[in-house]
């Protein structure tokens, strides 16, 4: 079977469109990575999570190692892996089949093996992240990295662990280390992911609007305050200055934009005075374009006046605007 195509990260605008929540088909798709080589997968929805959980973080270069039932699936064990995958189908369709893991693994230069229990077997032992960084400073040299997952029921023989030059395993619940197929190659995927691309969050929290100045909020809470006198909330009467300090306290330690403010101050008038009885309108009559025949002759078309109607009684509290 031909090598397959180097896999150094690199970036390319997908042909085949995924699908699924977070998905954004405009833009383009890290690949690369590690070859994920699945040794005798039993399940086709376990191979099809196995592309998913690649597709998340990047990961291209999907070899399977005599999957039970053969592969490509057919019927309704195919559309149970095709759609496991949800939408990374380009992986599974792309994946390479091999007799042996000899075959498999062929053209690589280092490779890791996964695995719950100790194997006696005098190799280094590392947690994923420390595998995945160590791979990718690798790639800049050209070398091409594996990692070996095995069967879901068994694992990875002592025979198939011989073969690889490092061991990964994961930092788990030593009660129940059995982690499924595609979760293992998730967290593999993931690690892969912070070495090679940082931890830079794909999206960030909306700006805020500027901190309310002291002068603001001090006449919001002389405001809030008349009102919860009116309604006997400070009693005993002894108690008004702690009570006060304390309400005060909570509002500074929401570091109030002037937004917030706004938005607090109209909720409280509203409570305090009910529905409006009186909506601010404003209707604006447009001025017309030139008229064709105008413009052609250099002639303005005439003015029209701007008519501007508002409705309403008295000034409303700075607060009536909603974030």
């Amino acid at each position: 079977m031909n090598a397959p195509p180097d896999y150094g990260a690199r970036t390319f605008i997908e042909g085949n469109e995924l699908t699924g929540a977070g998905t954004d088909k405009t833009r383009p798709t890290i690949a690369g990575g590690p070859a994920i080589i699945l040794v005798r997968p039993q399940l086709a929805v376990n191979i099809g999570m196995c592309a998913r959980a690649m597709a998340n973080f990047g990961l291209t270069d999907l070899r399977l190692v005599n999957p039970r039932e053969g592969w490509p699936r057919t019927g309704a064990l195919r559309k149970g892996a095709y759609a496991a995958a949800a939408g990374a189908v380009h992986l599974l369709e792309g994946a390479k089949l091999y007799d042996s893991i000899e075959e498999a693994v062929a053209d690589l230069n280092y490779l890791w093996a996964t695995t719950a229990r100790e194997r006696g077997q005098g190799k280094r032992v590392e947690p994923p992240g420390v595998a995945m960084a160590e791979s990718f400073a690798h790639f800049g040299a050209g070398q091409k990295h594996g990692v070996l997952f095995g069967p879901e029921r068994t694992g990875l023989d002592n025979d198939e662990v011989a073969l690889a030059d490092g061991i990964i395993t994961f930092p788990v619940n030593p009660a129940y280390a059995s982690l499924n197929l595609a979760q293992a190659v998730l967290l593999t995927g993931y690690e892969w992911f912070r070495a090679s691309q940082g931890e830079a969050l794909p999206f960030a929290a909306p700006a805020r609007s500027f901190p309310a100045q002291r002068e603001m909020t001090i006449a919001f809470f002389e405001f809030l305050e008349g009102h919860l006198e009116k309604a006997g909330f400070f009693r005993p009467v002894g108690k008004r200055p702690v009570m006060q300090r304390n309400l005060r306290n909570m509002f500074h330690r929401m570091q109030l934009t002037q937004q917030d403010v706004r938005t607090l101050w109209g909720a409280i008038v509203r409570l305090v005075e009910g529905p409006r009885k009186d909506v601010q309108t404003r209707k604006r009559i447009r001025q017309p374009k030139k008229a064709a025949a105008d413009v052609a002759e250099g002639v303005e078309a005439a003015p029209t006046k701007v008519v501007k109607t508002w409705r309403l009684k008295k000034p409303q509290p700075p607060g009536d605007i909603p974030e």
